[in-house]
């Protein structure tokens, strides 16, 4: 990997501990860019989309081969999952495409996708029945094939939820636009945590935090898909060496990834100088071609997102989740 520009060490410190608001006065006492980037956040529509939490299913005996031509019975995605959210490792579960938090699905089609396409990273969510109603949360992502749309809640109502209980979401973000930087295209995403990221402005383009970089190649199960709105793509992690050079290994849910050589302004596909980023939705799997999936929030045709490597860009740290 090529050598990246790093955080000062101080404002690493911000990042975790101040609000997004002192983050970026912080940022801006070191010079490094312009904070107030000029998006269209001001005409972006707030809407309701709602879902139930989505109980898990198996499918058969519910064996599944894995790439290493083993059959296993694993726990997948749905239902609630207590003991990961963002923060932690999605690599090394005893489970396949783990699913942190609360996984939703609306049970009409239609309805389903909407919830799937409008739903942002960073989204308020709150509980609207049973124990833990009133109780609120934020979309750490989403994931497509399985078309879930997850919710992070703290411990304390994750145990008050049940399959049966019903959250809506304050869905904003799609159709956010950088003013002056039109090539880039940003989906995915709520303005608030966009501004909350530590992006920095030049003439160019962009930088942003990010804690590795992926090459193409390595982008596996979701290509062909006719867009990145509904859900993610992952990163493949059948080969070891490769797993320990672009440390996959390291990576946890809600971490900002770049993916080099890839155009997702309308479905992922390989560009050469293009490039992509995405948080970190769901775990590793034994499949061959999938491993952790990305939820991408930009994309540019032309390179103008440059990365700036820091172990501390992970959304838990914007949204303040301990």
């Amino acid at each position: 990997m090529e050598a990246l520009e790093r955080i000062p060490t101080d404002y690493v410190f911000m990042l975790k501990s101040s609000s997004w608001y002192s983050k970026m006065a912080a940022w801006q006492q070191h010079g490094q860019g312009v904070i107030d980037m000029q998006t269209n956040k001001a005409s972006l529509p707030v809407m309701s989309v709602q879902g139930k939490v989505d109980h898990p299913i198996m499918s058969g005996n519910g064996y599944r081969v894995g790439y290493d031509g083993y059959g296993r019975i694993p726990m997948a995605t749905g239902g609630i999952i207590y003991n990961y959210k963002i923060g932690d490792s999605c690599m090394g579960i005893a489970g396949d495409h783990i699913e942190p938090g609360v996984s939703l699905k609306n049970p009409v089609e239609k309805e389903n996708n909407a919830l799937q396409a409008f739903a942002c990273i960073g989204n308020k969510a709150k509980v609207i029945s049973g124990d833990a109603k009133g109780k609120e949360g934020y979309v750490p992502g989403k994931h497509g094939g399985i078309d879930h749309v997850m919710v992070y809640f703290d411990e304390e109502t994750l145990e008050l939820m049940t399959t049966e209980d019903k959250v809506l979401i304050k869905a904003c973000g799609q159709g956010l636009k950088l003013i002056d930087h039109e090539e880039i295209q940003l989906m995915n995403i709520d303005p608030a945590l966009f501004e909350g990221l530590g992006i920095v402005e030049e003439e160019q383009g962009i930088k942003i935090p990010v804690v590795t970089c992926v090459p193409a190649y390595l982008m596996g199960s979701g290509l062909g898909s006719a867009t990145t709105m509904l859900g993610d793509y992952d990163i493949m992690t059948q080969d070891a060496q490769a797993n320990k050079e672009f440390g996959i290994n390291e990576l946890r849910f809600g971490d900002l990834v770049m993916i080099k050589d890839h155009d997702n302004h309308n479905g992922p596909h390989y560009r050469r100088g293009a490039v992509s980023v995405g948080i970190v939705v769901h775990a590793d799997s034994y499949t061959s071609g999938h491993g952790p999936g990305l939820a991408v929030i930009m994309s540019s045709r032309c390179g103008s997102i440059e990365p700036i490597l820091d172990p501390n860009a992970n959304i838990a740290n914007y949204l303040h989740i301990k």
